[in-house]
């Protein structure tokens, strides 16, 4: 026997019910034995039929696997779409299986087929599976047995098999077994009136944990199936709602205070399909798991309450009249149930030996009774014709539809005597008519009704046209009826066409199917008269093409819902499609998180300090959030704000109570865990201003303060101390105001004392509370401040193996990705091929490798065969660089990317296998004796979870935890001569030997120098000995030292100034040799030269620009020998040369002057002569050579002692020339949100070094915002001295009287009672009097 490919059985879902569940709820095998019984090769030839045969020696009752009799199987006379076997097995069994083989010893076979199941013989359902109809694969010779698995079992009487496709060079030839059990079950039939209740013994039930279950099918969208209520306002109901199930549980609500439990979850869809559906509703407190045909899903009732109060009773069926509205306004179910339990009782098996006594009104009776309604599918090539009644003059058609298609051609009919036609179309999800007219002036008349009809409901059309009139009605709603009073004329025709018209082209003797209908049709009503698709069906009335008659093969593919995070699903009748706006994801089905996983990553992006959206996760079930991610020189900080106030006052309790401070985050405390677990670090500042509150009183004794963070879980040290320890920071450091105590606070005095430190226990934190115990005495006051969090690293990103040779691998659980899957990950070699990561299955497999030097490769099976996406690179992969390499797959699609090369994608088959079974661990690397990966992998993360490459290397041997060699990827990153500097976890940027600082070496240093302000750099430290004793004396030391000699300089600053002359930077030397960037007092910029060899300076003068404009100006000099290049802001360089005569050689260099120049010996007139009074502007990025003196004057460096300076230096970055920052792309910042609020006050860190900006206000911003400040509040100042020295002069006075002003100490302060906003004005003036 051949098993196909795909032949596996899923394992059940393992439900927690009691094990009276089952009590004669059907007959089935017990656990031991297996549903495996050959259904078919024990049944009669009665029980088989077919749609025909071609001779009595192939009829139906020979098509038994494995014999031989008559012609050794069946064949029908045609072999066609049309063709079908059916079984009947006597009474309802329980199939698992299907096997199909060939007519024996023949050309006969089928090579697919699908399979549809009936408990009636009418209303055939199709077996699904992944979301399809599913086609069966069938047989490659006429002996072998093919046997498929069913996914899920299937419970029905009646089994048929339709082929699809068949072998080539024979006809359709078939036998057949089915495999499984017997089955029965306790049936009811609610006629839509009666209400079966179960009553309870004691009046009422209270109950922690229920179990319900039952079966049910129907053909009515509405209906209650169950309800039990409380007087305590607890209630539960089960009903369909638009063919639609829906759950709602209230536990108990507290109508005077904030608890609402009111909790309604929906699932499920197209379940008026009168075919069976399994509920199970399973009860643990607040947690709730409802189950619909094997869907399961999991959720948490509203409320605080875990006890369902019932009284009296619980009724089935429907809700009994009360007089309560709610009694009266929902339909009772009508349909079939069966296998009722509840809490272990079997409510059928009760009803049927009349225990339980039914509602007097209806009818209860225990066989289902079967709609009466025949359905007929259309596809996208189908027409139904069915005959009318000719030359009548009332035209009049109904019928019913259901479809996700928002169009298509519903009916077509041709009038009488040339007269025109009718066309009823679903137009926009509207229905519409078009009445062609060709007796009169008007050609078309044209009315439409209804809206969104596209919805897979049931839909009702009447039409109905005579004489100058017509009318359509959607739903049988009046309100919704449309008429017309156009001119008409009415004939019948003899044939109506519905879902699509079969159009006779002339001159042609082909046929031409119009565009048609995709959905459902039934009760088709055609003259008045109900059509029998019956004998439509048999061709006796009528014609069709590609129908299902007697089936309705609707599916909702939004359901499971396969768009991720909140996407919202669309659909048409073949497709779906997922709608990601304002989720944060995207992809098919909106799996991929656009935003980077932290601050880190963003870091790496070349991003700065500023407001970004990360998510930990990635495609895992959290969504993003917004953090502040401060980039610092080697250090990223991610910090989560929450809405305390800084130095938050106390309130005080009496000594029963406490003060509960509860800190809101913006971030959930999930999304919080995920930072705070990749974290390397994480802290949070927290600090207790007291008088007279104690904090922790003594390590023995009970604390009067705690707090709680993460898990709920309460702590009992503060800032500054370690977990377990009941101490603050004074008393871990020993320098407590007290010695006796271990706080500040816990002394008890009468001043204000404060305890304050850092939270460093990162699996504590967050703080989400503060409780505060000792503020309800006389004179008690405290007050509270909690820094945000804030955490550094991402061990996640770093994460990373060093994969020694290519035979080497590791080794990891099975994943987990059967209808979505995604791995993303970084990888840099020098070999040009190795597997990355490969899973296998029974047949199924995902794996990911690097082909060749430029090629990059994504394979799998879903059982469709495999699929292969490959990415080509224009350049090599093997270049030691890292490389990021994302890969994903879903039911819509599989897509592969590598580094920001275009994307590739491969669409899914829309019908097939769609789940990814795994079984095997996950190999990272070669294994099974593959060509292996050489190099490092890093940040490998599978469907957002993050596989710690490096523990399981620390385990594995021959394995190297980390990698190295991170600046050969992001070392480009240090700007401005930044060298990269190689880290364990990533890398930073040594700006050292640079004129900038930050994070990538390119924030400017600068300053503001005040007039007579200067700065000296010595080339040559001084002496250990040398005392510093005034400018003179260090003159005097520096005549022994000097730097070498310099064949040639590079200079780079940017100034701005509005005062000339002045000079700007000058270098002395012990000879006469020297150089200087300066101001002419016309504005113009003039460099000189003086190396020797030559009588006078040479001079470079810039006459066409003001310099002293009070812009910033950027000047970069570079001379080599005699040629200099000055390039000046953004202007195109220019090349001037020294005289022939000039020396090359700068010699023995001995201070560098910025501002003004204070030097002993002989100095330059012109220099002398605008050293006077000396610059006044700002000064930044200075840099001669690889000294920046201006630099090492503001931070402490290695330089630092070479600098003198006179006056007070102030750090400014006003002459910086303007930044030109490239806006952030979408991939990044797609949308923007609110900001998020960040703590501003009381941290023992300055905001440039970790606090957040508030409002995410940027630097340049900042100062934009100030220098307008400044202006306004110069304007205002003014005005108000005008008008005070005008009312002076004049002699007048003018007050405000108004409210307050009796009580106030003064004109003034009564102003300010009235209005605060004078209060500046007026302390304004005041000063201004002053002067």
């Amino acid at each position: 026997m051949v098993v196909a490919p795909r032949a596996r059985c899923r394992a059940a879902l393992s439900l927690w019910i009691v094990s009276s569940f089952i009590c004669r709820a059907w007959t089935a095998p017990s656990t031991s034995q297996k549903c495996d019984e050959p259904l078919v090769s024990g049944l009669p030839h009665v029980a088989f039929s077919s749609s025909s045969s071609m001779s009595s020696s192939y009829s139906p009752g020979y098509a038994k696997i494995n014999k031989r009799g008559g012609a050794g199987g069946w064949s029908p006379s045609d072999s066609d779409h049309y063709q079908w076997l059916q079984v009947d097995f006597g009474n309802r069994k329980q199939i698992s299986a299907i096997a199909t083989q060939g007519r024996y010893s023949s050309s006969d076979w089928v090579t697919q087929y699908r399979m549809l199941y009936s408990d009636t013989g009418r209303n055939w359902k199709p077996y699904h599976q992944d979301g399809n109809i599913w086609a069966f694969p069938g047989n490659t010779n006429s002996d072998s047995v093919v046997r498929h698995d069913l996914q899920h079992p299937v419970v029905a009487r009646y089994v048929r098999m339709v082929p699809l496709d068949w072998n080539g060079e024979g006809r359709i030839g078939l036998r057949v077994e089915v495999y499984g059990c017997a089955y029965w079950a306790d049936v009811i039939n609610f006629d839509g009136h009666v209400v079966l209740p179960y009553r309870f013994r004691n009046k009422k039930m209270k109950t922690l944990k229920d179990v319900i279950a039952l079966k049910f099918k129907t053909s009515e969208s509405e209906g209650v199936i169950l309800h039990g209520e409380g007087q305590q306002g607890d209630y539960i109901t089960l009903e369909l709602k638009k063919a639609k199930l829906v759950l709602s549980l209230n536990l108990g609500s507290n109508q005077l205070g904030p608890i609402y439990g009111h909790t309604s979850v929906m699932t499920g869809t197209l379940l008026d399909d009168h075919h069976w559906h399994s509920v199970v509703i399973e009860r643990q407190g607040r947690s709730i798991n409802l189950t619909l045909d094997r869907s399961v899903q999991h959720f948490r009732t509203n409320g605080e309450f875990d006890y369902l109060d019932l009284d009296y009773e619980i009724t089935f069926g429907g809700i009994p009249f009360s007089g309560k509205p709610s009694s009266s306004s929902r339909k009772n179910f009508k349909g079939c149930m069966e296998s009722i339990n509840y809490n272990g009782i079997n409510i059928t098996d009760l009803a049927r030996r009349k225990k339980l006594e039914p509602s007097n009104v209806g009818n209860l009776s225990f066989s289902c009774v079967e709609p009466y309604t025949v359905p007929v599918f259309f596809n996208a090539t189908s027409y139904l014709e069915v005959p009318g009644r000719l030359e009548q003059d009332l035209f009049s058609v109904s019928f019913q539809f259901r479809t996700w298609n928002p169009n298509g051609l519903l009916l077509f009919s041709h009038f009488a005597d040339n007269l025109g036609n009718v066309e009823i179309d679903l137009t926009e999800s509207k229905v519409a008519v078009h009445i062609n007219v060709t007796q009169t002036k008007m050609s078309q008349i044209d009315i439409s009704s209804g809206s969104g009809l596209n919805d897979g409901q049931w839909h009702e059309v009447r039409f109905l046209a005579k004489e100058n009139f017509a009318i359509l009605t959607i739903d049988g709603d009046e309100a919704s009826a449309v008429r017309t009073n156009s001119p008409l004329q009415v004939k019948t025709g003899e044939k109506y066409f519905f879902g699509g018209f079969l159009n006779q082209m002339n001159n042609s003797s082909h046929s031409v199917l119009q565009p048609s209908f995709q959905g459902c049709m039934q009760l088709i009503q055609v003259d008045d008269q109900l059509v029998n698709l019956y004998e439509v069906a048999q061709r006796k009335p009528g014609s069709f093409a590609n129908v299902s008659i007697d089936m309705c093969a609707i599916i909702d593919r939004c359901v499971p819902n396969h768009c991720e995070h909140g996407g919202k699903c669309s659909q048409t009748w073949d497709s779906f499609k997922c709608s990601c706006e304002e989720t944060g994801y995207s992809g098919a089905t909106c799996h991929n998180s656009i935003y980077e996983p932290s601050c880190e990553a963003y870091k790496h992006l070349g991003q700065t300090s500023n407001y970004y959206w990360i998510d930990p996760d990635g495609s895992g079930p959290l969504g993003p959030l917004k953090v502040y991610c401060n980039m610092t020189e080697d250090k990223v900080w991610t910090i989560v704000s929450h809405d305390l106030q800084m130095q938050t006052t106390v309130v005080g309790y009496n000594p029963e109570k406490y003060s509960v401070t509860q800190l809101i985050y913006s971030a959930s405390m999930d999304q919080i865990s995920a930072i705070t677990s990749s974290a390397e670090y994480c802290e949070q500042y927290v600090s207790y201003f007291c008088k007279m509150s104690r904090l922790l009183n003594t390590p023995d004794g009970s604390p009067y303060t705690w707090w709680v963070g993460k898990a709920n879980e309460k702590h009992y040290y503060w800032g500054g101390s370690e977990p377990g320890i009941q101490k603050c920071a004074c008393g871990i450091e020993r320098n407590c105001t007290d010695p006796k105590y271990y706080c500040n606070c816990d002394a008890d005095y009468k001043q204000w004392r404060k305890d304050a430190g850092f939270l460093s226990y990162k699996d504590h934190l967050p703080v989400s509370q503060v409780v505060v115990g000792d503020t309800d005495r006389q004179g008690s006051e405290a007050k509270l401040s909690v820094g945000p969090l804030r955490c550094q690293g991402d061990r996640n990103y770093w994460n990373a193996a060093s994969f020694p040779n290519p035979s080497s691998y590791l080794h990891f659980s099975t994943f987990q990705g059967e209808t979505s899957a995604d791995i993303s990950f970084y990888f840099k070699t020098l070999i040009p091929r190795g597997v990355f990561l490969e899973n296998l299955g029974n047949t199924d497999f995902i794996k990911l490798e690097l082909k060749s030097a430029t090629e990059v490769s994504f394979s799998f099976d879903v059982g469709n065969g495999p699929v292969e996406i490959v990415v080509r690179s224009p350049s090599p992969l093997n270049d030691d660089q890292w490389h990021r390499v994302t890969a994903e797959r879903n039911v819509k699609q599989a897509s592969l990317q590598v580094d920001r090369l275009p994307q590739q994608i491969r669409k899914a088959p829309t019908e097939g296998h769609t789940r990814l079974e795994l079984y095997s661990q996950l190999f990272v690397g070669g294994a099974g004796g593959q060509q292996g990966f050489l190099g490092c992998i890093r940040s490998l993360r599978m469907n957002g979870v993050t596989l710690d490459l490096e523990e399981r290397a620390k385990v594995t041997s021959g394995f190297k935890s980390g990698c190295s060699g991170h600046c050969t990827s992001y070392g480009t990153n240090c700007e401005n001569g930044g060298k990269c500097i190689e880290k364990y976890h990533g890398y930073s940027c040594d700006c050292s030997n640079t004129a900038y600082d930050g994070t990538f070496c390119n924030k400017d240093v600068g300053a503001f120098f005040e007039e007579g302000m200067w700065l000296r750099y010595n080339f040559q430290a001084p002496a250990v000995n040398s005392k510093d004793s005034g400018s003179r004396a260090e003159n005097s030391l520096d005549q022994q030292h000097s730097g070498p000699d310099l064949a040639q300089e590079q200079i780079h600053f940017s100034f701005s100034t509005t005062r000339a002359p002045c000079i700007l930077l000058y270098v002395s030397s012990l000879t006469t040799d020297f150089l200087a960037v300066l101001v002419k007092p016309t504005g113009n910029l003039q460099i000189r030269y003086n190396l020797g060899g030559t009588r006078e300076p040479y001079n470079i003068d810039v006459d066409h620009r003001n310099m002293a404009n009070g812009q910033p100006h950027s000047v970069n000099i570079t001379r080599h020998e005699k040629t200099i290049i000055l390039k000046l802001d953004h202007y195109p360089s220019v090349s001037y040369h020294l005289p022939s005569s000039s020396d090359t050689l700068f010699n023995s260099p001995k201070a560098l002057f910025l501002g003004k120049v204070i030097e002993t010996g002989k100095i330059d007139q012109e220099i002398h002569k605008y050293n006077t009074p000396g610059f006044t502007g700002c000064l930044s990025r200075v840099q001669f050579n690889h000294i920046a003196p201006l630099k090492a004057a503001l931070r402490q460096t290695n330089a630092s002692a070479q600098v003198h300076i006179q006056g007070e230096l102030v750090e400014s970055n006003c002459g910086a020339s303007p930044l030109t920052l490239s806006p952030m792309s979408s991939a990044t910042d797609p949308w923007h949100l609110d900001h998020l609020d960040s703590v501003s006050a009381d941290f023992p860190y300055n905001p440039g070094q970790g606090q957040a900006i508030r409002n995410g206000v940027n630097r340049n911003s900042a100062i934009i915002g100030g220098v307008i400040a400044v202006v306004i509040f110069t304007i205002l100042c003014t005005l108000v001295f005008l008008i005070r020295y005008m009312f002076r002069h004049k002699g007048t006075y003018h007050t405000n009287e108004a409210k307050g002003a009796e009580s106030a100490e003064s004109a003034d302060a009564a102003i300010m009672n009235n209005d605060p906003n004078f209060t500046e004005t007026i302390d304004e003036s005041k000063k201004e009097w002053l002067i």
